[in-house]
């Protein structure tokens, strides 16, 4: 299998580690059992120098540092407006080579400030970002980025449009991918027939080293980049093995809601109270949940012929820390989280590879069966609403260990 996790974000980018460096991404790259990462950020130039100094060359448009391949990628925010709207939608740019990196951040640097932020807003339509990044490059291409969140995206309530035509126009045609987001999966999204032809791909947006990996794509074999852009092109069912997923009830943005009030609603109890929180009567945020049944022509659980599958996973630190009943970021669950990888393989060959008796011989029951549990989905979910996260439990009744190894 070759996993790649394509959108995620260097320490230039705003609320982001300082540790987003290539050293500490090809560590976690490592401990994940990630494959290929995206640089992220190629537009900000002293980001691009770092790639241009430490990057090798490890084929066709893909590079190499410490072991871990790289393919070079960069979020933007276009800012631009359409019959009288503000429209703000991000897009994930992929170019094949530092040279023509070079050559696009010279035409983008008219339309924003690239050194201010590693996702640089550009005063710039969609549509104009995918056509000057063809002319640049052929084999470049632009993905729109986490397609619901209400805020930045192409479907976003506040923001954005009904269809992809509205968003890019004449350029649609070059628009092949499409990137879920962490509050959709896969399956929400096959209920609007007019997206069947894309494919569509799954990314962390890491901001922090240690959550790379939690939303990926797995290939059957290692691909450069012209066999990537092919494989999404053609929406290639034999390569193109399955995405992995966050639960989307754990997205920020799967429910709508007003987190002032901690008031989370689905898109039922928000449409009964007119879209109004219900302790304060001001204007909730309509999640994604609510925008996919909105444009949706299809029921529940409708799985078009030509879908890549899915399957949802809870990183290992989440899983931990629910058996032991602590905090993702404490010391306890991350020594117990290092015992494990250093005892079983990757996070995620321990999260979807590993058998079930294997994960019973090796690990102390409690955290073997939560393991089980979690890839059968049997958990207590809490969605995410107005920017916070959602909570996952997982049941495994009383008495549990409070101590893993």
């Amino acid at each position: 299998m070759f996993i790649c996790d394509f959108h995620l974000h260097s320490k230039y980018s705003r609320a982001t580690s300082s540790n987003m460096d290539l050293e500490n991404l090809s560590f976690w790259a490592k401990r994940k059992g990630i494959n290929l990462l995206g640089t992220g950020d190629f537009t900000h130039p002293i980001w691009l120098e770092e790639l241009k100094k430490k990057l090798k060359p490890a084929g066709e448009g893909i590079y190499e540092y410490e072991g871990t391949k790289f393919i070079l990628t960069a979020e933007v925010c276009n800012i631009f407006a359409k019959k009288g709207k503000i429209k703000k939608i991000h897009n994930v740019i992929f170019l094949p080579s530092l040279n023509k990196v070079l050559k696009l951040n010279e035409r983008l640097e008219r339309f924003g400030e690239l050194g201010v932020d590693g996702r640089p807003i550009l005063h710039l339509e969609a549509a104009e970002l995918v056509k000057i990044v063809g002319g640049i490059e052929p084999s470049g291409f632009v993905v729109p980025a986490h397609i619901w969140t209400p805020h930045f995206s192409i479907f976003g309530a506040n923001s954005g449009f009904d269809t992809i035509f509205e968003g890019y126009g004449k350029e649609t045609k070059n628009i092949f991918a499409l990137e879920t987001g962490l509050s959709s999966d896969p399956p929400m999204n096959w209920r609007l027939s007019t997206l069947d032809n894309y494919t569509l791909i799954s990314n962390s947006d890491a901001h922090s080293p240690s959550r790379i990996g939690r939303e990926a794509n797995v290939f059957k074999e290692p691909l450069d980049y012209p066999g990537i852009r092919q494989v999404l092109e053609k929406k290639d069912r034999e390569k193109f093995l399955y995405t992995i997923e966050y639960f989307p009830q754990e997205g920020k943005y799967h429910f709508d809601g007003h987190r002032n009030c901690k008031a989370c609603l689905s898109p039922e109890e928000s449409g009964k109270n007119q879209n109004r929180c219900p302790v304060c009567g001001k204007q909730v945020t309509i999640g994604v949940m609510h925008r996919i049944v909105d444009l949706a022509d299809r029921e529940e659980n409708f799985v078009p012929a030509n879908s890549i599958p899915c399957k949802h996973l809870i990183p290992l630190e989440q899983i931990i820390a629910s058996v032991l009943k602590k905090g993702v970021a404490s010391k306890t669950v991350q020594d117990q989280y290092l015992q494990v990888i250093n005892r079983m393989g990757s996070e995620l060959e321990v999260l979807l590879e590993v058998s079930g008796g294997e994960l019973t011989g090796n690990l102390p029951a409690d955290l073997a069966r939560a393991i089980i549990k979690a890839r059968k989905g049997e958990l207590n979910l809490r969605p995410g609403y107005d920017g916070e996260y959602g909570k996952v439990e997982i049941p495994l009744g009383e008495g549990q260990q409070q101590r893993l190894f």
